[in-house]
């Protein structure tokens, strides 16, 4: 006579797991007649960069599900389990070793013993003594999809190069309740798996989820971003737009639009962004993302109200913050720039690239003096910082402070080419000195480098050199 009892399970939770629609569910009593629950995966973490995963929702849950037993439950193994539904597991794994270790009434060939030890080992943080356990269940009862399914699970976890197998082994086995899902988790883990070193596979693995659980976008989304990964935009392009069809408000809005700037298609990006936008106004990735479409198109006005809006819900986000002082400076909104980059100096004194961002738009807002002073802070931060000593250079030519022009540009030689505007700085420098020589010497090579682009110097620079140069 079989006898049926409840086990207690929970999920594992391990580095990008996969999200499911599950937590309505979390207490559902699938019917497992040949073997223990799997610890299901949970959670999918992201990974960046910037790509389009879903955020981790990693955690536990209690399930519980029905075991057949040839034999009647040992005393110590269904108070083991009545504990592990209490998640008291420290209570319940001397239990499970009483059992495990053998006596009369106890078989440590027990698989669903071997199986909850793994689980309880796991809830107490020994990733080493779960895997033991786990693969204690496997050798004992080989053709169990949970115990395959948490061994490779636990081994992904660790590293372990042995994950692949028993992973692979769960995708060949039938779970005993909710099979397509457990069958897409099983492939899903598999692929992850696979992904470093076989990521042909790892596609087809995504691919294989996707078949048994057509409604959910995960797969399409794990598929697209490896496929981006490889270089094949429009196959990821896809992936993204078939996991749109399942959930519009899915990361894969963000992904669709990260390939159509990519590739500088911005008005479908921008076109997809305000979809989600319009339905989800208080999404700040979207928003954020939505305002960069807009500023790689020149519409800065529309791009600084998204970032904005993007800023006032995540205030801490500092790249945010310099993105949007950027912004101000293409869009010649100089004070806004000037307010914004010295908020962000007041968090980083010692960053040479803000300083240098801030004596920019102090020089655009004739500022010189003031400019000059960002300028040598940001050289003295970083003497490498080749664009600032040209910056340096003019805020000190406005600054009629001439040999400090050219030991800017002389050090600026050192570090970047010579450019027309550096020869005519230098020049105009020396002329202002009186050595005509060396100012005659910079503006003939500035007329050279110039060819008819900078016309307004130009002229200037042929009336100096009539003036300064020896008549013949």
């Amino acid at each position: 006579m079989v006898v049926l009892r409840f086990l207690a399970v929970a999920l594992l939770a391990w580095p990008m797991a996969f999200v499911h629609a599950q937590g309505a569910n979390a207490s559902a009593a699938p019917q497992n007649q040949n073997g223990p629950p799997a610890e299901q995966s949970s959670s999918q973490a992201e990974g960046s960069s910037s790509s389009a995963r879903h955020k981790s929702k990693s955690g536990q849950a209690v399930r519980h599900t029905t075991v057949a037993e040839e034999v009647g439950p040992a005393p110590e193994l269904a108070k083991a389990e009545e504990l592990i539904q209490k998640q008291d597991y420290a209570a319940a794994e001397p239990l499970l070793q009483k059992i495990l270790a053998g006596d009369a009434v106890n078989d440590p060939a027990n698989y669903v013993a071997w199986f909850d030890l793994g689980f309880v080992e796991n809830g107490l943080g020994k990733t080493n003594d779960s895997i033991a356990a786990y693969r204690k269940s496997v050798a004992v009862k080989p053709d169990v999809f949970e115990s395959n399914l948490n061994l490779g699970l636990q081994l992904a976890k660790a590293g372990a190069p042995d994950a692949e197998q028993f992973l692979r082994a769960a995708t060949q086995l039938k779970p005993t309740s909710h099979v397509a899902e457990g069958q897409a988790r099983a492939w899903l883990s598999l692929a992850h798996v696979l992904e470093p070193s076989k990521p042909e596979e790892a596609i087809a693995a995504y691919q294989r989820a996707a078949v048994l659980q057509p409604k959910d976008p995960e797969p399409h989304l794990a598929a697209g971003q490896l496929l981006e990964k490889q270089g094949k935009p429009a196959e990821a392009e896809r992936e993204y737009k078939q996991a749109l069809a399942l959930n519009p408000a899915s990361d894969a809005v963000t992904a669709l639009a990260n390939i159509y700037m990519r590739s500088h298609r911005l008005p479908e990006a921008e076109t997809e962004l305000r979809k989600l936008v319009a339905t989800n106004p208080q999404q700040a990735d979207a928003r954020i993302q939505l305002g960069r479409v807009l500023a790689a198109d020149g519409k800065y006005d529309d791009a600084i109200a998204e970032l904005q809006a993007g800023a006032k819900m995540v205030p801490a986000d500092v790249s945010l913050q310099r993105d949007l002082a950027d912004l101000y400076i293409e869009d010649k909104k100089y004070d806004q720039a000037e307010v914004a980059y010295r908020g962000l100096l007041k968090s980083n004194p010692n960053d040479a690239a803000l300083h240098q961002s801030l004596g920019k738009s102090l020089l655009e807002q004739k500022k010189f003096a003031d400019a000059q002073k960002e300028f040598l802070e940001a050289v003295k931060i970083n003497p490498k910082l080749g664009p600032a000593y040209g910056d340096l250079a003019f805020a000190a030519s406005e600054n009629k402070d001439y040999p400090l022009t050219i030991k800017a540009l002389d050090v600026r030689a050192k570090l970047l080419p010579e450019e027309p505007i550096t020869y005519f700085l230098r020049a105009s420098a020396y002329d202002h000195l009186k050595d005509f020589k060396r100012a005659s010497a910079n503006f003939h090579l500035f007329l050279k480098a110039a060819n008819g682009k900078y016309p307004e110097q130009e002229w200037q620079a042929k009336h100096r050199l009539i003036a300064i140069e020896p008549k013949k």
